[in-house]
């Protein structure tokens, strides 16, 4: 007696090569995409609203979903750009001994909101920033016994330049460090319109 051909109907015996398309997994959406976009930002380091915005439109993500998924993790603060800008200040100017104008530069960049920016850079008063710089000229120094002075006065200056610190103090702080009047040539009118084109390094 023949055997009983088997059918696709018995589930057991029904070929896996042949998935009943309905219950495949269905392709993600734009937003799913989005979603596990920024989270995988997110994962590897702190980001802004406009750095994830950039991220989702390079991944080719519609601006319509990007929109909707950044509003909904700004709504559970997994993005907030003012948060940002105060870790940022805190960590960049006592990590690097950025300035306060060195340091809004960079998040201007990041597309932080100017409000958020002075926010966060406002809690760096003066003192402080006059303290940190004369700080990094104090440690610098270590480095440059023997140089003449006017090489150690252009080498100091200029690192506190590409920190983000106005001529005019950082003329000060070195003349202090120096214990003495810097010689006219390295005396020129301050300059407080100067923003460091790149990120600092040093």
């Amino acid at each position: 007696m023949a055997r009983a051909r088997r059918t696709a109907a018995d589930p057991d015996q029904a070929d896996p090569d042949q998935a009943d398309p309905d219950l495949a997994d269905p392709p993600a959406g734009p937003e799913a995409v989005a979603r596990q976009i920024c989270l995988q930002l997110l994962t590897a380091a702190p980001r802004t609203r406009a750095q994830l915005a950039s991220a989702l439109a390079r991944c080719g993500v519609p601006p319509e979903a990007a929109a909707a998924v950044l509003e909904r993790f700004a709504d559970v603060q997994l993005i907030d750009d003012a948060l940002f800008a105060k870790a940022w200040v805190e960590s960049r100017h006592h990590g690097r001994g950025l300035s306060r104008r060195a340091l809004a530069a960079e998040l201007r960049r990041r597309g932080v909101a100017t409000q958020d920016i002075q926010s966060a850079v406002s809690r760096l008063d003066p003192e402080q920033e006059q303290a940190t710089a004369r700080a990094l000229v104090e440690r610098r120094l270590e480095t440059m016994r023997g140089l003449p002075t006017p090489v150690r006065i252009r080498r100091l200056t200029g690192m506190l330049a590409r920190k983000g610190y106005p001529a005019e103090l950082s003329f000060r702080v070195v003349r202090a460090a120096l214990a003495g009047p810097l010689p006219d040539e390295f005396s020129p009118e301050p300059s407080f319109d100067e923003t460091p084109d790149c990120d600092p390094d040093d």
